[in-house]
């Protein structure tokens, strides 16, 4: 690909293919460093969010296959079908350098009991590879929600059962859940079981307007922070900032994820979802082209802090000063933040929750 076309794409390139031939963990983990290196050299030569996180996303993915294959090498695996799961941001295409692991496995089985034992099989595999991620720089995950955990390592009837639990369901834990667990793609294995969960959580989420009413009350909870008498609602014990993760590209996230389980949309990044919602009638085109540029407009404030923070030497924050800004991106910061208002507005009317 001509580097002309696309900034880095030599280097991009260059880690794909170390990547794909390294020996070990530690080999993995010198190009997961040097992946992290391309996505700030991006941003730094303004690429834009889309383009950042997908890049970035995509090379964690190669990591994470090959971290699979190697480690595949070492344990006595099952002869089942079964597949690596990547949720949450890595499971939307949108990781930044602010990310911790966020993972399941499923597998085929006959039965319960063929479940079990096969668990038993994969479990020291998942937790191996929990590990060896970390090792390769993706923190294993405060909450647990990983491979390693035999929560999380099931077969397909028993992630089939956990959904329809949380739809049918749907409390706190479970719309918490949901919001991690329903952003899912293969990374590698038989990604026709994959595939499989994605059709039959389709069929449970399409037009089930208590769930996903559920799902909006509890995405509505994380308001803008936008003042009366001033532009921003910043927090003093943050000193002073926004979180631009909580209170703001998770209002877009939110919103899409709904939108596209409600009309049984495939999609987990969160900018096709909006635009496929479009087409499926649940908002214009217009509106729904306003808030993809907003989300890339709070991700782009978002990379740029974790950039600088990197180059620092800085562990990647979600928190900004909106006071520290440019005049510009204060201007963009509050109206992608107005977008994400009326997003959410938009929520409360299809699902009527007018306050």
């Amino acid at each position: 690909m001509d580097s002309e076309i696309l900034p880095q794409a030599g280097a991009i390139a260059e880690v794909a293919a170390r990547i794909a031939d390294a020996p070990d963990i530690a080999a993995l983990a010198a190009c997961a460093a040097e992946a992290r290196q391309v996505a700030i050299a991006l941003q730094h030569e303004s690429a834009g969010s889309a383009l950042v996180t997908r890049v970035l996303s995509r090379l964690n993915d190669a990591v994470a296959a090959r971290t699979l294959v190697i480690l595949a090498l070492r344990f006595r695996l099952p002869p089942a079908r079964w597949c690596w799961l990547g949720l949450g941001s890595e499971g939307r295409l949108e990781q930044t350098l602010a990310t911790d692991q966020d993972n399941g496995l499923v597998f085929s089985a006959s039965d319960d009991g063929e479940a079990r034992q096969l668990r038993e099989l994969f479990l020291p595999f998942a937790c191996a590879a929990n590990q060896a991620l970390a090792e390769c720089g993706f923190p294993l995950c405060d909450g647990d929600v990983m491979a390693g955990n035999p929560r999380w390592c099931l077969s397909q009837s028993e992630w089939l059962e956990n959904f329809a639990a949380w739809v049918r369901t749907p409390e706190p834990e479970a719309l918490l859940n949901a919001a991690i667990f329903f952003d899912f793609r293969p990374l590698a294995g038989d990604a026709g079981l994959s595939a499989e969960l994605r059709r039959a959580l389709s069929e449970l989420t399409r037009g089930n307007e208590i769930f996903l009413r559920m799902m909006t009350v509890n995405a509505l909870a994380a308001s803008p922070p936008l003042g009366r008498l001033r532009d921003f609602v910043t927090e003093a014990e943050a000193g002073g900032t926004i979180d631009l993760k909580k209170f703001g590209s998770r209002i877009f996230v939110d919103a899409a994820r709904i939108l596209a389980l409600g009309t049984g949309i495939a999609e987990t990044a969160t900018a096709p979802r909006l635009r496929r919602v479009a087409l499926e009638g649940e908002m214009t085109p217009a509106d729904a082209e306003a808030a993809v540029h907003a989300f890339h407009a709070l991700q782009d404030i978002r990379l740029a802090g974790h950039a600088g923070g990197g180059l620092a030497g800085q562990a990647p924050a979600n928190h900004v000063d909106p006071d520290r800004l440019n005049e510009f991106d204060r201007r963009i910061l509050l109206e992608a933040l107005r977008q994400a208002r009326k997003l959410q507005q938009k929520l409360k009317t299809r699902f009527h929750l007018e306050t």
